[in-house]
């Protein structure tokens, strides 16, 4: 990840900040560039994207190996009647970095690793451009939470410095967003195929609320999406109805604080699924569908697979 400017092991922040080491020294670093850090990470999971709803990054040369994020949500205006819009999503990742510790000509790996969660809800209107076109206006509200796990860190960290790192025994930070989204939504049905094509521009200040004293930081989420889904029958039937393929394309551009933070200013999907009508039974979900996406990144590229439910 050459171009990780935030994405680096955090938890030096704490360490440098709380204690000052004999022996083993702990690098200091730009304090409020790390807190603005950790939020950068999670601007990537309180905008609803489907590009960036699973990533898995892996960079061992970079001394940072592994960040999982996974994101889960929906969206569905009420009615015609009631063009009400309502959406919600949460999502989840967990980075392990490494932190190194050094004295003159040795050096020890103190593992560390954070986990957030983080929960995004929004409520808006549409308004109708045309039979099959909206213009939906989104308010957002986002909070998130991270907390750092340690305990395997712990024992070494305090067995090498004099004090107690306070960050060690309750290291966490929560956030809070506010912002909105612009979306216009072309939907067109037809009994031979169904579009849906979606452009979206979403903003999200996200700011922390609460955790250690040197934990104070802000960023912006900013991205601008592209999304559509092709879907069409085939000549086989399942569950007494037809069985439908599904195209589906994504384009997202990053512009905030999370642009770069990853190695990646956009990422783009292809996928390609099946589609199960489950609407001839008495059940709450009508839909399943199944898609493998292709992901491309300016630094990665990698294959996920889908899950999705219409009720």
């Amino acid at each position: 990840m050459p171009h990780a400017r935030y994405a680096v092991p955090l938890i030096g922040m704490f360490l440098a900040a709380d204690a000052a080491a004999e022996g083993f020294i702990l690098p200091e670093g730009n304090i409020q560039d790390r807190a603005n850090g950790i939020l950068a990470l999670m601007a990537y999971s309180v905008v609803p994207d489907l590009a960036s709803s699973s990533i898995s990054v892996d960079d061992n040369s970079a001394g940072n190996p592994e960040i999982n994020m996974t994101q889960f949500g929906g969206g569905a205006t009420i009615s015609k009647e009631l063009p009400l819009y309502l959406e919600g999503a949460a999502a989840y990742s967990r980075y392990d970095p490494r932190f190194v510790a050094s004295a003159g000509n040795e050096s020890r790996r103190v593992p560390a690793k954070w986990t957030s969660v983080s929960a995004t809800g929004g409520i808006g209107w549409d308004f109708p451009l045309s039979d099959e076109v909206v213009l939906r206006p989104i308010g957002n509200v986002s909070l998130g939470y991270v907390t750092s796990d340690l305990n395997t860190a712990r024992i070494f960290v305090n067995s090498q410095f004099d004090k107690e790192i306070d960050f060690l025994d309750d290291g966490h930070m929560s956030a809070a967003g506010l912002g909105g989204s612009m979306m216009i939504d072309w939907e067109r049905v037809r009994p031979e195929y169904e579009v849906d094509l979606e452009l979206r521009y979403s903003y999200i200040h996200l700011k922390s609320i609460g955790g250690s004293d040197v934990v104070q930081g802000s960023a912006n989420a900013e991205t601008a999406n592209l999304w559509s889904r092709w879907r069409a029958p085939t000549p086989f039937n399942v569950m007494h109805r037809p069985l439908r393929y599904v195209l589906e394309f994504s384009y997202s551009e990053y512009l905030g604080d999370q642009r770069g933070v990853l190695g990646f200013d956009r990422l783009a999907t292809a996928g390609v699924g099946l589609e199960f009508d489950s609407s001839a039974y008495d059940l709450f979900i009508t839909r399943t569908r199944l898609v493998v996406r292709h992901v491309l990144g300016d630094n990665l590229s990698g294959l996920s697979l889908g899950l999705a439910v219409s009720f």
